[in-house]
């Protein structure tokens, strides 16, 4: 691995984290719904340049090789599958499908969703950002698993979930164990999920030896959710 030059390395994680807080405060609460994958492929497509400049290769960043990164993606979107067909087959776990914050959006809307905000809105800007720039920013290594940089990138990767997560207990599964929690400490128990959901994917990116491993398993994660709420309604 050539990791990024010491002397650009600090200023870049530190304008990295500048600018994924710029990202998610405007996606989140400033720019309009339309905006939302816009704004995450621009991000990404700095975050990649800024990288770049702090010396990182393309190895680095997980954006090299395309079929080992497939098909390792592709076994984890398998397991994903059957976890959600388990979770469907055990009507106790049904309530996991009952998230107040989806509303009734038809095909279209399903599609844009799924296809646009998630994908270029959520996954492409996660990934990127916290498997590929900041690992490699903070010294992580394909070849091995190296917990530091991973953790890191892990905690900032919780961190970024801090307005996601104000909304969690609106998911029925959430309000059922969790509804008497104060807002504050549901937060942040949704933040250190997420960290913890960080740390696993990054293990995806690890085995694949690419980004594109992680970005199936996290896409089937969340579209496939999203479409199960709508579909078992």
């Amino acid at each position: 691995m050539t990791h990024a030059a010491p002397v650009r390395r600090r200023p870049a994680v530190a304008a990295a984290v500048v600018l994924l807080a710029a990202s998610t405060t405007l996606a989140n609460r400033v720019l309009p719904g339309w905006a939302y994958p816009l704004c995450g492929l621009v991000a990404a497509l700095l975050l990649v340049l800024l990288a770049r400049w702090a010396g990182c290769t393309w190895r680095d960043l997980g954006l090299r090789g395309f079929r080992r990164p497939a098909l390792v993606g592709l076994a984890g979107a398998g397991l994903v599958a059957v976890l959600f067909g388990i979770a469907l087959a055990v009507p106790a776990l049904r309530t996991v499908y009952q998230d107040g914050r989806v509303g009734d959006p038809d095909f279209g809307q399903l599609l844009w969703l799924t296809c646009g905000r998630i994908l270029f809105g959520t996954v492409l800007i996660e990934e990127v950002a916290f498997r590929g720039v900041l690992p490699a920013l903070f010294g992580a290594d394909d070849d091995h698993w190296r917990w530091r940089p991973i953790l890191l990138a892990a905690t900032l990767f919780g961190l970024w979930h801090a307005l996601p997560a104000l909304a969690i207990g609106r998911n029925a599964a959430v309000h059922a164990v969790f509804g008497s929690t104060p807002a504050v400490v549901l937060q942040v128990l949704a933040m250190a999920a997420a960290g913890a959901v960080g740390i696993v994917l990054h293990w995806w990116r690890h085995v694949g030896r690419g980004v594109l491993a992680s970005v199936i398993v996290h896409f089937t994660t969340n579209a496939g959710g999203l479409t199960l709420v709508v579909l078992v309604r």
